[in-house]
């Protein structure tokens, strides 16, 4: 009775809404809502971890480095086998590219889907109990069914996902995603062990005065970011940067504001992965009214050469991003 009034108080059940919008998918036969389930059913195992980490012994750096020479955190390896196990069950997946594996992994030929994650962005937060996150981009694979994984499967751009999404493990736990029909939230009730409705018809604010950005690094900014900070602070702009992608696209899109990691010195084509983090979240803010690009080009429309491809990124507020890019 008590968990009946808690679910009907907090809205409409992810399974349920799933179910509801399934005729909103382009190829309506049921595996890609399978394929949203199994995703939320790791992204609850994997909170499960993330919760525990300062008791048992999931901290810290395993002492090796995932395909883009990042430090390998002990959750980002757990995360990846959690989300892999999950992936590889269901049947619908043909192929998995995972930011903590140098190829894809190949799952089901017979599967219609292939899936690019980051499975813990901000991993090496963990230590501080700063929130972090998964992010996902599902795209429909080109070859056969039946036949061998192709080059044209895995190097999609942006406008061929067919659904995005990010998990935020912060003060509460959530599941935003979009099949292109909008941008639904949903937050974790532990209680119950199911996601519900709490955000429906996300909109990011047409306009913003957050921006987020790694001001360590301006000295190696191009003049044009440097000229937009500027601008920034000469009109009472705030600074807010936790260092968590996720943490901070979501804040902007809440509030109004714009994220950038521009090109550096260090990283002459950005840091951030084209195909694990940005057209995901290209995606879901174009959805709720945003805008993502490179500094000059739509994120979405750039064709990937490699499975880990780095690019400036600018999302966030419309007008915003739009005025960033012609600093």
């Amino acid at each position: 009775m008590e968990q009946s009034r808690i679910a009907h108080s907090i809205g409409i059940a992810l399974d349920r809404f799933i179910k509801n919008n399934q005729e909103q998918f382009q190829y309506a036969s049921g595996e890609l809502s399978q394929l949203l389930r199994d995703i939320a059913l790791a992204s609850k195992v994997v909170n499960r971890e993330v919760n525990k980490a300062g008791l048992i012994d999931i901290m810290g750096a395993m002492g090796s480095q995932n395909s883009g020479g990042d430090s390998q955190q002990k959750l980002d390896v757990l995360a990846n086998i959690r989300f892999t196990r999950a992936l590889s069950k269901g049947g619908e997946v043909c192929a998995l590219i995972s930011e903590e594996t140098e190829s894809y992994v190949d799952l089901n030929n017979d599967g219609k889907y292939v899936i690019a994650i980051d499975p813990l962005d901000g991993s090496s937060n963990i230590d501080v109990n700063v929130s972090i996150g998964t992010i996902f981009s599902i795209y429909r694979r080109k070859s056969p069914e039946g036949t061998p994984i192709q080059q044209q499967d895995i190097l999609q751009k942006g406008t061929e996902q067919v659904a995005a999404g990010y998990i935020l493990y912060g003060s509460s736990t959530m599941l935003v995603y979009t099949t292109g029909h909008g941008v639904n939230g949903f937050t974790y009730e532990p209680s119950l062990g199911e996601y519900f409705l709490s955000h429906p018809d996300l909109k990011m604010p047409d306009d913003g005065k957050i921006f987020s950005v790694n001001e360590g690094q301006a000295l190696s900014f191009a003049p044009s970011v440097t000229s937009y900070l500027t601008y920034c602070k000469q009109n009472g702009y705030t600074a807010r940067y936790i260092g968590s992608l996720v943490a901070d696209f979501h804040r902007n899109m809440l509030k109004g504001g714009i994220y950038i990691y521009p090109a550096t010195a260090k990283d002459k084509n950005g840091k951030l992965r084209l195909m694990y983090e940005c057209n995901a979240l290209a995606f879901i803010a174009e959805q709720a009214g945003g805008l993502a690009t490179d500094g000059k080009n739509r994120i979405m429309d750039i064709v990937p050469t490699t499975l880990h491809q780095r690019v400036p990124f600018y999302v966030g507020s419309k007008k915003m991003v739009e005025k960033a890019g012609s600093s």
